[in-house]
């Protein structure tokens, strides 16, 4: 993340603060929303406000949960198609962290885009961020599970076994990475932040090639992204072993900008919907074929109450730490990438 990323969290921050109390007494509902956006339907998403915008250009990005390099070109055929069948110009923008996304929906940057499943509830709270689709079959959507992965080599065999080890979690607002293992592993014998100090690695990716490099001793990591790890050959699946295995949670949301006209809304979810992947598309997303609808509401209830469960609810003080936390990442990283 670059330092100008950095400067873009700490306004996002800042920005929290702009909203004078007579514009949070317009709306008679609101929940957890942030003061921008209201909810008087009470589906948990941003209504659409009187002011509302239709973009020349669409602005798609995908969650950071590993390479953003690795799903622009994954996603190639399906900006083709979104182009062809909106009419507008498309443009993948490559984002390196939860919160980098987040901002850029809520600055209006972004038009639609992919969030994982942890970080999603931010992007709805936050950034008025409107969940419609994810990827699935004719079946519906697909799910992954929280697994947790040791070497094949290692004495590990339960999740008690971990106690005093080195356990990396990918970043605060992942589910599978952060919250479902804070939720999940006391009732398995394991008590994160007790039994073992948590390290943040800052990814999936990192998580588990951490563990194969021996930096850590085990890592809980969304099985999908595992999985395509291993199909791509970036890690071998035998050096590996699972010794947990949650169940199924939704996978990452697709979710459009609450302010867009109605019109491109429904243009957009047509266009999502109307799509099937073509046989690369399938083989990296594990056999997923098509976008399937979704709600907020019903689809994340289980999120919802694992994040809650787990005292990281999706609201402001919650994503302020999370995004202050990536930010100071950042400034350390740009400061160290600026050493000769």
């Amino acid at each position: 993340m670059t330092l100008a990323r950095y400067g873009a969290a700490l306004a996002l921050l800042c920005g929290f603060g702009l909203l004078s109390p007579a514009r949070a007494t317009e709306c008679a509902n609101r929940g957890q929303l942030d003061d921008a956006y209201c909810d008087a339907n009470q589906d948990l998403v941003a209504d659409i406000p009187a002011k509302t915008r239709d973009p020349s250009v669409i602005v798609f990005a995908y969650t950071p949960v590993e390479d953003p390099a690795v799903y622009e070109n994954a996603f190639k055929p399906f900006t083709a198609h979104l182009a062809q069948c909106t009419g507008k110009r498309v443009v993948y923008y490559p984002v390196q962290s939860n919160s980098a996304e987040i901002e850029a929906m809520r600055s209006g940057r972004l038009t639609v885009a992919g969030f994982s499943t942890g970080p999603l509830g931010f992007a709805v709270n936050m950034a008025g961020a409107v969940p419609f689709a994810a990827k699935g079959t004719e079946k519906g959507p697909e799910g992954y599970n929280l697994i947790v992965v040791v070497k094949a080599s290692s004495p590990y065999k339960t999740l008690a076994d971990l106690k005093g080890k080195r356990v990396a979690h990918t970043a605060p607002s992942s589910n599978s990475g952060n919250l479902a293992p804070k939720a999940l592993f006391p009732e398995q014998g394991l008590k994160p932040g007790e039994d073992y100090k948590v390290v943040y690695s800052g990814g999936h990716d990192k998580s588990a090639l951490g563990v194969g490099t021996g930096d850590y001793d085990a890592a809980p990591v969304a099985s999908d992204v595992f999985n395509r790890m291993v199909a791509r050959g970036t890690i071998k699946g035998d050096d590996y072993r699972i010794i947990y295995t949650s169940e199924k949670f939704p996978s990452s949301g697709f979710a459009y900008a609450h302010d867009l006209k109605p019109e491109l809304a429904e243009k957009l979810k047509q266009c999502f919907y109307d799509f099937r992947f073509p046989p690369d598309m399938v083989k990296d997303f594990e056999g997923d074929d098509r976008f399937a609808p979704i709600t907020y509401l019903k689809d994340w209830a289980i999120v919802r109450k694992v994040a809650e469960d787990s005292g990281t609810p999706y609201n402001k003080a919650a994503y302020e730490r999370e995004a202050a936390r990536e930010a100071e990442a950042a400034r350390k990283k740009a400061e160290g990438q600026a050493k000769p």
